[in-house]
């Protein structure tokens, strides 16, 4: 098994240091390769496998590769001990290839397949543990997946009209048709599937219920990031409205994920809303038109929050697969290491300044401050900003200060060499990520003027936010935590205003309760009776009354001759 990972960790490996190293090539010749293969020609529409190799989805791919290497070293001790760790790795290295093939597609055909293998794959990956949590969990994953898909579906068979379904060639004339406006509004519709935007965002805290190594590959990455890559290839055909529309969405889904954030005791569901509020930043960016610095965003999300989500899988490991934060405590004497990258993730995703999120976050939230936008999406981005900084100091409190709680120091707590070597490739770009990307994608520097209260508001709201989570926990340690005094309410935010309950029930419940009724009355009722049952009684009542006639008694034949002559007199 071992070998398993180590050739995948190091065949990633080096796909990822040579596409990073041809990226930074063709950014500075400012080029794009397009490779074309036909396959069939139909009348006038010609079926093409399509490949773009430009720098972003070489760069993209680099990121990917290397956070998947570094995944699959991390799985050989996180998965130690598990029967399938072969099939396992295979999974994971499906799902990678699956969003390489959506990467490098410029097709819409090819970007299907890719988008189906993400969604296919996770279902595998989520119901890996094969209990009812999983399985659940699973089925949500793909049933959600699913609407995007018909989505996509829908939009290959409108580029039909255009006589090939390479978009990317069609983007720049199109921008006023009618057609395009409803391919790219179907477009934004599948994005939001895989994205986890309102309404559809039930299903990314549910997907923890797969490994942790696949949450940080899933989180950072891969599927949930599908989304906002192929809206960041797409977003030069969106319409104003359709703009406006998805900028609400997005702003309210980075909010709402923040607050739930705050209300959430497990630590795996904490860090995936975190992942869900850094989606709706990306999102809100591109609906602003700044798809440059959506990606930005994108490539140093990927590194910290695949570190995150590492660094949470090593400690659930030690803690004897606990995840509830209220257990924890104390972490920082026991796991240094791996308390010391959390708490540099924590500071990145934060905005803090001079980390890899600083550069991207605070430059998306300053333009949007340059951009003519009403108070609420204004307010939205600053309160996301100070939620984001209140659930990770909150998670700092808890799991690091003070002292151990109600989890015995004997299962715990070893810092495996395997896991750190994994999560120590990861530090360093982390750290540095931000200013390399900044230096590397932006040939001119951004420079922003602003008066000097918006210039220094994301830093008065980071500042808040610490203080206010920091705060919170403190006097919310114990059980009589202060949250249960408005326990409705409590319960509102922390399961993201009822949506996990709208998806599941409010999908189903008339069909289920339909289906009980029908089960009941007609099944199990009066059909059971006057059909299976009375039918099986009718022919169990004429076999018998054959049965009889076939005995050869010599008084029935004589009846049965006296009954055919009377007929015959009666009828002739």
């Amino acid at each position: 098994m071992f070998w398993t990972c180590k050739f995948f960790f190091i065949l990633f490996l080096i796909f990822s240091i040579s596409s990073f190293i041809f990226s930074v090539n063709l950014m500075v010749l400012d080029y794009s390769f397009i490779l074309e293969y036909s396959l069939i020609s139909l009348n006038s529409s010609s079926f093409k496998m399509v490949i773009l190799l430009d720098w972003m989805s070489l760069l993209f791919m680099s990121f990917v590769l290397f956070i998947s290497s570094m995944v699959i070293l991390y799985s050989d001790e996180y998965m130690h001990g598990d029967m399938n760790l072969k099939r396992f790795i295979l999974l994971v290295v499906m799902f990678v290839l699956s969003m390489m093939l959506l990467i490098i597609s410029p097709n819409l055909i090819s970007i299907l397949l890719g988008w189906d293998g993400l969604g296919l794959v996770s279902y595998c990956l989520v119901i890996y543990y094969q209990n009812m949590k999983s399985y659940n969990a699973g089925m949500l994953t793909a049933l959600m997946n699913r609407v995007g898909d018909v989505a996509l579906l829908l939009s290959i068979s409108w580029m039909l009209n255009f006589g090939s379904w390479s978009f990317i060639y069609y983007l720049d004339f199109l921008k006023e048709d009618k057609i395009m406006e409803l391919i790219s509004f179907l477009v934004v519709i599948a994005a939001m599937t895989k994205s986890a935007q309102i309404p559809f965002s039930s299903w990314l805290p549910a997907a923890m219920a797969a490994p942790t190594p696949v949450s940080s590959l899933v989180h950072s990455s891969t599927l949930v990031t599908a989304g906002v890559y192929l809206l960041i290839r797409f977003n030069f055909v969106f319409s104003d409205s359709l703009k406006m529309m998805f900028l609400l969405i997005a702003s309210l889904t980075m909010f709402m994920a923040g607050l739930g954030a705050n209300f959430e005791f497990d630590l795996k569901k904490i860090i995936a809303l975190s992942t869900l509020s850094q989606l709706g930043l990306m999102m809100s960016i591109l609906a602003l038109g700044s798809y440059e610095l959506a990606f930005f965003h994108l490539l140093t999300h990927a590194l910290f929050k695949a570190l995150l989500f590492m660094c949470a899988g090593a400690i659930i490991h030690s803690m004897g697969n606990c995840q509830d934060i209220r257990y924890m405590g104390n972490l920082i004497n026991q796991m240094p290491l791996v308390c010391t990258f959390f708490n540099i993730c924590n500071f990145s995703l934060c905005g803090l300044p001079f980390f890899s999120g600083f550069y991207s976050k605070d430059l998306i939230v300053e333009i949007m401050s340059l951009s003519v936008l009403n108070v609420l999406i204004y307010l939205l981005f600053y309160i996301s900003i100070g939620l984001t900084v209140s659930y990770s100091f909150r998670l700092v409190y808890y799991s690091f200060v003070g002292n151990l709680n109600n989890i015995s120091l004997s299962s715990l707590f070893e810092d495996s060499s395997s896991m750190v070597r994994g999560m120590s490739g990861l530090i360093l770009f982390v750290v540095i990520s931000g200013s390399m990307l900044s230096w590397l994608m932006f040939s001119t520097p951004y420079f922003i003027c602003l008066p000097f209260l918006m210039k220094w508001m994301t830093l008065i709201m980071v500042m808040m936010g610490m203080f206010l989570g920091y705060e919170l926990a403190k006097f919310k340690i114990n059980y009589s935590v202060k949250s249960l005094y408005s326990l409705t309410f409590s319960t509102f935010l922390a399961s993201m205003w009822n949506m996990p309950i709208i998806s599941t029930l409010g999908v189903n419940f008339y069909a289920n309760s339909l289906g009980w009724v029908y089960s009941k009355s007609f099944d199990q009722g009066w059909f059971e009776y006057y059909g299976g049952q009375n039918l099986s009684k009718f022919l169990q009542f004429i076999s018998q009354f054959l049965q009889l006639l076939s005995i050869n008694h010599l008084k029935i034949y004589f009846m049965l001759t006296i009954f055919w002559i009377s007929m015959l007199l009666v009828f002739f």
